[in-house]
């Protein structure tokens, strides 16, 4: 079963267009959203769940029009977003108390059991907490009610490397039934290395690529070579960046033997972003 297809959704505003986009996602599957800031990955994420109304298009969920569907598909949602704020001197255990009552199949089990692994407190005020712990509490929220397809908005940022792993450990946990499926958007490309099956690049407000994670990476290499030869390829490669005295450049790997004077490498997924990001820029 499909757990969400998107499919030629539009979203207008005065300055900014999202769409026409299309992309889906399978049962079990984890797929990273990624794009620079004021891509459009937030603005997909709210228009999926109807935080903002889209212009035009379809979303189905679980193969149901979520239009249709709304009350009764949240409740198989786990939802967060970032940037989220509470009323500063409420206690976590409050909150909970309000967010619990939207969801038949809440589990104060799991809810506990979470609050012991990220180390959260719930007698806790918001202005209690840091950056980082606001983020593993609404990830809390979000994984409390039994859900099957989780939709997370930079669930791992502000995040320390420990806990990052620790976030990621559980999104494999997740989808080990092969029935759960998680997409998250995220600035953290080592994260997508550790757990994600397919990579959604957006860019200005539409999607570049979508494919599997290894066979994206796989279709691109870097070149390295001293700075004075630069001229010699910007007009050839994707996108580049100069050092002191070396530059590095993204090719598409079917054009490896046009760069054969150089030094040839597989590049990482941040580096054919960034050089990806800085193509479009010169472009």
């Amino acid at each position: 079963m499909t757990s969400l297809s998107i499919n030629n959704l539009v979203k207008e505003y005065e300055k900014f267009k999202l769409g026409p986009i299309s992309f889906s996602i399978s049962e079990g599957e984890i797929v990273g959203f990624i794009g620079r800031n004021g891509a459009g990955k937030t603005t997909t994420l709210k228009s999926i769940y109807d935080l903002v109304k889209k212009n035009s298009g379809s979303i189905q969920i679980f193969d149901k029009e979520f239009e249709d569907n709304e009350i009764e598909l949240k409740q198989h949602i786990g939802f967060m977003l970032g940037g989220v704020d509470y009323y500063p001197k409420t206690k976590l255990k409050n909150i909970t108390k309000v967010v619990k009552r939207f969801y038949k199949e809440w589990s104060d089990e799991t809810y506990y059991n979470y609050l012991k692994e990220f180390s959260l407190d719930e007698e806790k005020r918001v202005q209690e907490l840091s950056e980082g712990m606001k983020v593993k509490y609404n990830l809390t929220l979000a994984l409390s009610h039994n859900a099957s397809l989780f939709i997370l908005d930079e669930p791992t940022s502000g995040l320390d490397p420990v806990s990052r792993d620790e976030v990621t450990d559980i999104f494999m946990k997740l989808t080990e039934n092969k029935k759960n499926s998680i997409l998250f958007s995220t600035h953290i490309t080592e994260d997508l290395d550790k757990c994600a099956d397919r990579i959604v690049y957006i860019r200005n407000g539409l999607i570049v690529a979508d494919d599997n994670l290894e066979t994206f990476k796989s279709g691109f290499l870097l070149v390295e070579g001293p700075k004075e030869n630069i001229d010699k390829i910007k007009d050839k490669v994707i996108g580049y960046r100069e050092s002191r005295n070396s530059f590095e450049a993204l090719i598409k790997k079917v054009e490896k033997e046009e760069f054969g004077e150089f030094i040839i490498k597989d590049a990482d997924l941040e580096t054919i972003m960034v050089l990806s990001e800085r193509g479009a820029q010169n472009a």
